[in-house]
């Protein structure tokens, strides 16, 4: 499993200790080649992941996203690859928002993405679209000429409070 965390861009190295602390020496930190951007790939269970960087007091990490895969950059790929990952745990019926974010990579606008991804979602599945209160979220992070993925909800994106 891997966490995408973001961290105010002068904290970023001690938000690199931080992860490696609260996740244990196992898990491999990297720094993107965005500013405040950390990827880190985490050898533990979901539940037992987000258990940990929940309960770690932190300085320096803002917020941690749980992504299931990464795969290459490319449109199509990024549909499929989150279509499927919808069918598994979005029901028919059930309220969902897909959210792109993109950095460095021009494969197609976030929005793009998310219209396209979403119009197969209802379609397909029969799911039903609601941006302000979705009870699943279908996260598309695009890294350069990589791309995380997940079918998350609401709770298990995990703000935290950062003193600057």
């Amino acid at each position: 499993m891997y966490f995408l965390v973001t961290s105010p861009l002068y904290r970023q190295f001690d938000a690199m200790w931080e992860l490696e602390w609260a996740f244990g020496e196992d898990a491999k930190v990297k720094r993107t080649p965005y500013p405040g951007v950390i990827l880190v790939t985490v050898p533990m269970e979901r539940d037992a992941a987000l258990e940990a960087i929940r309960a770690y007091e932190t300085t320096a990490i803002h917020r941690a996203i749980p992504l299931d895969e990464m795969i290459p950059t490319d449109k199509g790929r990024i549909i499929e690859q989150g279509f499927e990952m919808a069918r598994e745990r979005i029901a028919e019926g059930e309220a969902f928002a897909v959210r792109c974010k993109r950095r460095g990579n021009k494969v197609s606008s976030s929005k793009d993405i998310e219209r396209e991804l979403g119009a197969r979602i209802v379609d397909e599945l029969g799911a039903v679209v609601n941006l302000d209160y979705p009870k699943k979220i279908v996260k598309v992070e695009i890294l350069g000429n990589r791309t995380g993925i997940s079918v998350i909800t609401p709770d298990e994106i995990i703000d935290k409070d950062v003193l600057e």
